[in-house]
């Protein structure tokens, strides 16, 4: 556990210093920072939060409203600080509470809000809850608050049911209790350190409602919610039936996930959250089997905001993007929520790389595949999605066009899917890799001591300082697609578009004035040239009424 003081560090005012924009968040641009792999202040190898806050300018500069910090709670780290033995606590690598109040004040100061992430499906095996548990032994009341059970077979042998972990292998394991023999199981969904919480048990949601009001206080603007989808799970833990359960996500309705109990959790902490000033969000991780069942989670008495993972797993064609398009927006306009747009994130391979490889790969790709066609196709999806209404995600580096890492050495890798055999694929360290900041230099600008994970040759030539003011760069693309967003009337809220004739593989719409045209061909293709060009991801060539735009690439036009 953490040695830090259990108390915070003296409240700070979201709104003293934020500027007030009334529902800021229907059409923020937000930026996820991974903080082990962002800046590191002390040499160590390892990001933080000094780190972060040393770069705050960098992203007010970028044009981004917010920025929602991936875990840095006290932890053993199994999960990269998904598995949380102190709610309350910064874990040492990252800092202290008193670095995590610096940094809020920072943002505030400059015009952006801070999103925390919260981890209410599990703890870790460490949190003082759950070391309790093991020790109380069977029938005890600490038992309750996580999902201890019995196992099946003449001497308990066998899991309690057939679920398996989303990591890989049973979701159960088997504890030694105190006297040494073979004992009770515990459910995990994701992996052995990361035991689950049992809600139905009264503690657990008097525990997470004190730790939305500790960071409340502390004056974050708001809360991703890790596995917001999980949390409750069926009556009497039935089994599922069926073996490879990993292939069914996001296509049924799971016993463990997605279970309608967690709209009564997410009504109370609505109601803790309007208590608050500023506007304060909450923001769901939801993998649900559709779009139309991710909206359940924004209705207007729960949360804000629900990533849309179906979006973000749509392949680079006009037919596909077009149809998830007009499902996201039909489905979210019902609960009066934006829709939100994301290409990448610290799961999933960057859409740089996706996009370079073969349509039907899935999200995390172990292949380089073609990186000037990669780059090209995330520069146009960039574009599109900048443009559509509702709220955006940029994951940090995709603003300078970074691959994935496909070809770490398996020495190196932390994923803990990796090590399980089986579930997820683990890859995900490819996407984790320190970002660079300079051309030379040790880790390239990331720290004085290397990076925790190995960065690839050449990859000062990606940094910021290589990109800033080079025209043309990925950089100063997102640069001026922010600038342009921000300024432009028709852009950012809204819940339609106008879909405008067009050739076939191009999408084209129109919100106003504005008009998006997104070529997702091979070749280059003609389209009426409808009015000033704003920004463009390629360049394209123009008559007094048409304009050829190149292969993989995105315009946008405004008749203002």
């Amino acid at each position: 556990m953490s040695q830090q003081p259990s108390a915070a560090p003296a409240p700070t005012s979201a709104v003293a210093t934020v500027s007030e924009r009334h529902d800021w968040w229907r059409d923020a641009v937000i930026y996820q920072v991974y903080p082990r792999s962002f800046a590191d202040s002390n040499g160590d190898g390892m990001g933080d939060l000094e780190g972060v806050r040393t770069r705050l300018p960098y992203l007010r500069d970028l044009g981004v409203d917010a920025v929602w910090l991936s875990p840095f709670y006290a932890s053993p780290q199994a999960d990269a600080g998904y598995d949380v033995a102190d709610y309350r606590a910064v874990d040492p690598m990252f800092g202290t509470l008193l670095d995590a109040d610096a940094l809020i004040r920072d943002a505030h100061a400059l015009g952006l809000r801070i999103i925390v992430d919260l981890v209410p499906n599990h703890s870790s095996d460490q949190y003082e809850w759950f070391k309790r548990a093991l020790a109380e032994g069977p029938g005890s009341p600490s038992r309750d608050r996580y999902h201890f059970r019995p196992g099946k077979g003449k001497n308990g042998e066998l899991p309690p049911n057939d679920w398996e972990s989303i990591f890989g292998g049973p979701a159960w394991t088997r504890v030694t209790e105190p006297d040494g023999t073979p004992g009770e199981w515990y459910l995990h969904l994701f992996a052995p350190e990361q035991p689950d919480f049992n809600w139905e048990h009264p503690a657990v949601g008097d525990e997470f409602r004190s730790i939305l009001r500790f960071w409340l206080d502390m004056g974050v603007d708001g809360f991703r919610i890790d596995v917001a989808h999980g949390m409750v799970k069926a009556e009497g833990l039935p089994d599922l039936g069926s073996h490879e359960q990993l292939k069914l996500l996001g296509n049924d309705v799971m016993p463990f996930f997605d279970q309608d109990g967690v709209h009564a959790i997410y009504r109370q902490w609505r109601r803790i959250l309007d208590e608050y000033s500023g506007e304060r969000i909450f923001v769901a991780e939801a993998w649900t089997p559709t779009v139309e069942r991710t909206a359940n989670y924004v209705r207007p008495d729960e949360l804000h905001q629900a990533f849309n993972f179906q979006y973000l797993g749509t392949h680079w064609d006009a037919g596909e993007l077009r149809t998830v398009i007009d499902r996201t927006l039909d489905a979210m306009r019902p609960v009066g929520a934006p829709a939100t747009w994301v290409l990448s994130n610290h799961d999933v391979t960057r859409h740089a790389t996706r996009f370079a490889n073969p349509a039907g790969l899935g999200t995390q790709i172990r292949l380089a595949g073609d990186r000037a066609l990669g780059l090209r196709r995330a520069r146009a999806a960039t574009l599109l999605m900048l443009a559509l209404p509702g709220s955006a995600y940029v994951y940090q580096g995709e603003e300078l066009g970074l691959p994935d890492v496909v070809d770490l050495p398996d020495e190196v890798r932390q994923d803990p899917a990796y090590f399980r055999g089986a579930g997820q694929d683990g890859f995900r360290d490819g996407c984790r890799v320190p970002i660079p900041w300079t051309r030379e230099g040790s880790s390239y600008g990331f720290g004085d001591g290397g990076s925790w994970l190995p960065q690839p040759a050449g990859w000062g030539e990606l940094s910021v300082e290589a990109q800033t003011g080079e025209p043309g760069s990925t950089l100063e693309l997102y640069r001026e697609a922010l600038a342009v967003r921000r300024s432009t009337a028709d852009l950012g809220a809204g819940d339609a578009v106008e879909w405008l004739r067009a050739p076939e593989g191009v999408v084209a719409f129109r919100r106003g004035d504005f008009v998006c045209v997104a070529n997702t061909t091979g070749e280059s293709v003609a389209v009426p040239a409808y009015g000033r060009v704003l920004l463009a991801s390629g360049e394209i060539t123009e008559t007094a009424d048409e304009a050829k735009v190149p292969a993989d690439t995105t315009v946008w036009w405004t008749r203002a």
